[in-house]
């Protein structure tokens, strides 16, 4: 029988674990345990990124959503949510605002909302493409039916979090219209037209159980996506999972950790979630083995009323990012910003 550290030590080294292993790992972790794994997870991040670490710049263009998701505080049924939507200037401006302080790739973020058709869509992304050409443009807008006219203005990676790898757990987070399998059909689909493709879980989720973590490794195994965000469920106040626990930061930096060495290549962001839930949070998931951080780019309306859960921790983009606090902080632990894309 193996110990929990032989096991962390396979994955190390031959980037997999039989499913009865993960199972047991996620079942009898202990902080020693956790502690192996990131130190092996950055020594992993170190070699692949050196001591960078790459930010984007993260713009939420719309908190309308068509959804009704039971964890996320952008359902179509919160009455309390101030609902706004960035006109196409406001878009532009704010990912040139970003271009122009050194960002290389910005995040257009927003719920499904169904007034960004195709054609609008493909305007911002050829403006902006237009205004700067070397920057990369990655998506996070659901699931949708024109990503390859999408690809063809200009946009460059998309990410999509499935949220959970166990189609009856999928269905416990959402309401029966929305489907597991077209969810993963979607990420299929984006990886098949060339997108550098994310997708995500949430840690510690209503339900997860031992045999969902496990089954999270499988997926992203087979999947090996370019990105991958995870952080920890967090509630929000206005859905049916108020009174839901949060999520494990531990867990969550153990999951990160246990990425990193499944894939060790991967891009893997030190989530707000996880900033939310701890103080240092972007420290400690780069110690995890995290090699992203996103500030947020977003005008103000946005920064105030995008809350997918409460409390949202919000890094901010300053006019000069590498003397930044956020530099300052990567500074103190041994790292840099880049602004590669």
């Amino acid at each position: 029988m193996l110990t929990n550290r032989e096991r962390i030590q396979s994955l190390a080294e031959k980037r997999h674990l039989p499913q009865e292993d993960w199972r047991t790992l996620f079942a009898t972790w202990t902080e020693e345990d956790r502690r192996f794994a990131a130190n092996l997870a950055c020594a992993e991040a170190v070699r692949q990124f050196q001591r960078k670490i790459f930010l984007r710049g993260l713009l939420e263009i719309s908190n309308i959503c068509k959804n009704d998701c039971y964890y996320c505080g952008i359902r179509r049924s919160n009455r309390q949510c101030h609902r706004y939507r960035l006109t196409d200037d406001e878009i532009v401006e704010a990912a040139d605002s970003a271009c122009k302080q050194g960002y290389r790739t910005v995040v257009m973020q927003g719920g499904e909302d169904t007034a960004f058709t195709t054609e609008r869509l493909c305007g911002i992304i050829r403006r902006m493409k237009q205004a700067h050409p070397t920057c990369a443009i990655t998506l996070s807008l659901g699931e949708r039916e024109d990503y390859q006219e999408l690809f063809d203005a200009g946009a460059d990676r998309y990410l999509l979090r499935h949220e959970t790898a166990t189609p009856a757990h999928y269905a416990m987070l959402h309401p029966q219209e929305l489907s597991w399998q077209h969810r993963v059909d979607c990420l299929r689909e984006l990886r098949r037209i060339g997108y550098e493709v994310g997708c995500g879980f949430m840690v510690g989720s209503p339900f997860q159980t031992v045999e969902h973590l496990a089954a999270e490794m499988a997926f992203l195994e087979e999947m090996r996506p370019d990105m991958v965000g995870l952080g920890p469920f967090i509630p929000h106040a206005q859905t049916p999972f108020a009174d839901k626990p949060a999520g494990s930061a531990e867990l969550t930096l153990l999951c990160l950790s246990l990425v990193r060495l499944l894939l060790p290549t991967v891009n893997l962001p030190a989530t707000t979630a996880l900033a939310t839930m701890l103080p240092d949070g972007y420290q400690q998931g780069i110690f995890a083995g995290a090699n992203v951080v996103m500030p947020n780019a977003s005008p103000a309306i946005a920064v105030e009323n995008y809350k997918l859960y409460d409390n949202v921790h919000v890094e901010r983009i300053p006019q000069n990012v590498l003397q930044s606090p956020l530099a300052n902080t990567l500074a103190s632990i041994g790292y840099s910003i880049s602004m590669e894309k």
